[in-house]
């Protein structure tokens, strides 16, 4: 998510946590963890962090990007430490929630499990910490009033349109949520699955119908629909969510506009007209989601023709025009080159699946394994939801339509199958 003047809602926020966590621990270990009961520890607890963040300067965590704005992972991580510096109070309430946890349970760091305890404390002082800070900035660049409450409430939003985007791509899996969502019953690919490209195309209605139905599908509340107070002037304003939205839209937008050129936007306005000749074409009273997409065949020929990989032409290099895609659906700019590059190529899938794209062979795993799994190699997955990316975002790196792209997916599917069949 960007917003004015934050630096710590985006993807990398994750890594940044986990570096901070771990060389709070370190420091933790020569601190001695009961010093921790001291407030006045703060000024050696900082010194001792900010020397092992930089003693792990050169790791691949450090060095990852951390936003969209050009800083790593250790800058941000160093920024966050030294303002817990100038804000004792954060670190008064870490002191005292460590002191209730040994009042209660004794000298939790030295129990199995403890450090965990511990790390999680740490955790939960860094999380509160940043939304203050991107609160605070966020106040400087627009002018207006942001709590850490209400940045909070603006992550949620975040995540819950990634969630819907989410369920529009892979419509047909969760044709029941979505229709509850949408409001209709699915029968077709929905036409919201092209129109939302970004937050801001989201609309109030469709979270409040997405956190109600969450329990449903999901098995626990959303988070407009628990006990907790901290939504509750969202709970009953679709038209602040919608204002939020919007705004969460269209700062990354105008913020992005350096990752995309011309191409990539001439390729959408002839989506956009295929769309528009498919909705002329369609017989009186066709609603948006029975209206026929061009023949699969067609859509292959014109991709073809240009210059995109045809079906058994794996797309593992990188270009520019691939960095441009890869932003464009707001993944690392080098996805294809680094994930192609950790593709485990001596696995009997991927031999048999040598002939496909990249793209093609992460919708197969997808498809066949989910979007998260143990197995996955890190470079494969999405920053900012730790899996697999979508079938659309997906489909946009191998420049296909997304049936074309489903077409090509289930047919290598189908080739895995058999292979297997045989094999036994």
């Amino acid at each position: 998510m960007r917003l004015p003047g934050t630096r710590y809602q985006e993807h990398g926020w994750e890594q940044v946590r986990k570096l901070l966590g771990h060389c709070s621990l370190q420091a933790f270990a020569r601190l001695g963890p009961a010093r921790l009961l001291d407030p006045a520890s703060l000024a050696e607890y900082v010194d001792l962090t900010a020397e092992a963040l930089h003693g792990a300067a050169h790791s691949a965590r450090a060095t990852a990007p951390g936003n969209s704005y050009g800083e790593s992972v250790l800058e941000l991580a160093l920024s966050l430490l030294y303002e817990l510096q100038a804000r004792p109070a954060d670190w008064g309430a870490l002191c005292a929630a460590v002191a209730g946890e040994q009042a209660r349970i004794g000298a939790f760091w030295e129990q199995p499990g403890g450090e965990a305890i511990l790390r999680k404390k740490v955790n939960d002082l860094y999380a509160v910490l940043r939304d203050k800070v991107d609160s605070d900035n966020y106040q400087a660049a627009c002018g207006g009033a942001c709590s850490p409450n209400k940045m909070y409430a603006y992550r949620m939003l975040d995540t819950a349109a990634a969630a819907i985007a989410a369920l529009l791509a892979d419509w047909e899996r969760h044709a029941g949520q979505l229709g509850e969502i949408l409001g209709r019953e699915l029968c077709a690919a929905p036409i919201e699955a092209r129109q939302t490209t970004s937050s801001a195309g989201c609309k109030a209605e469709w979270v409040l119908a997405w956190s109600a139905s969450l329990e449903r599908y999901g098995g626990a509340p959303g988070p407009l629909h628990t006990r907790s107070k901290r939504f509750a002037n969202l709970k009953n304003s679709p038209e602040k969510i919608g204002a939020m939205l919007r705004e969460i839209g269209d700062y990354e937008e105008l913020s992005s506009n350096r990752d995309r050129d011309w191409l990539y936007d001439a390729d959408q306005a002839a989506s956009w007209l295929e769309d528009l000749d498919r909705v002329l074409a369609a017989p009186p009273g066709a609603g948006p989601d029975l209206i026929e997409a061009a023949p699969e065949d067609e859509l292959g020929d014109a991709i073809q023709e240009d210059g995109a990989a045809r079906p058994g032409e794996p797309q593992d290099a990188s270009g520019p025009e691939d960095e441009v895609l890869a932003a464009s659906v707001s993944l690392p700019p080098r996805f294809m080159q680094v994930a192609g590059a950790a593709q485990d190529r001596g696995s009997w899938s991927a031999r048999m699946l040598a002939g496909e794209s990249l793209p093609v062979r992460l919708a197969v795993y997808l498809k066949m394994l989910g979007g998260a799994d143990d197995t996955y190699p890190d470079e494969w997955l999405d920053p900012a939801t730790g899996e697999l990316p979508t079938m659309q975002q997906l489909a946009a790196l191998d420049r296909l339509s997304l049936p074309t792209l489903r077409k090509r997916r289930d047919a290598a599917i189908a080739r895995l199958q058999a292979a297997s069949f045989e094999g036994g």
